[in-house]
C-alpha cells in the first residue's frame, strides 16, 4: 500500500457540554494539526500515488470553513458533540467527497482509503480512517 500524507491546521472554538468532559464543557479554543493520508494500491506511470500539490490544496479547501469558527454555531455540527473523533469524521467525509468527484486529478480513482488524524497536542491525537 502506498500513501501520500499532507498536513495543515485549524483553529476552532467549541464546548463539549456533557459532564464527562469536565472543564472542557465550557467554551474553549483548540488548534488542531490535521494530517490527511490518501492510500493507493498502485502507482501511476509517473511513480505517483497521489499528486501532493492537489492533496494539499484539497485539505486546505476542506478545512477553510472550519478555521476560526465556533463549531457550536455551525449547522453542520448541530446536535453533535464536536469531539476530536467527530471532527475527524467530518473532515474525512469532505475529503471522500472530493476524491469521489475527481478533485485529486487522475489519482482520484486509485485512492482506496483515507485517514484523517487530528493532533490536539504533542501528547494526544485522534483519527478516523476507512476504505472508500
Amino acid at each position: 500500500m502506498f500513501a501520500i500524507e499532507v498536513r495543515d491546521h485549524i483553529m476552532i472554538a467549541h464546548s463539549l457540554p456533557r459532564p464527562v468532559f469536565g472543564p472542557a464543557q465550557a467554551m474553549h479554543g483548540a488548534t488542531f494539526v490535521v494530517d490527511a493520508a490518501f492510500f493507493t494500491r498502485e502507482l501511476d506511470d509517473d511513480g505517483l500515488a497521489v499528486d501532493i500539490g492537489l492533496a494539499t490544496a484539497i485539505l486546505s479547501k476542506v478545512l477553510k470553513p472550519l478555521n476560526y469558527q465556533n463549531l457550536d454555531e455551525m449547522e453542520v455540527f448541530s446536535g453533535k458533540i464536536t469531539t476530536t473523533e467527530v471532527i475527524a469524521k467530518h473532515i474525512f467525509d469532505q475529503l471522500a467527497t472530493a476524491v469521489q468527484s475527481g478533485e485529486l486529478g487522475r489519482g482520484s480513482q486509485r485512492i482506496c482509503k483515507i485517514r484523517v488524524l487530528l493532533n490536539e497536542s504533542h501528547m494526544a491525537r485522534g483519527w478516523y480512517e476507512a476504505d472508500l
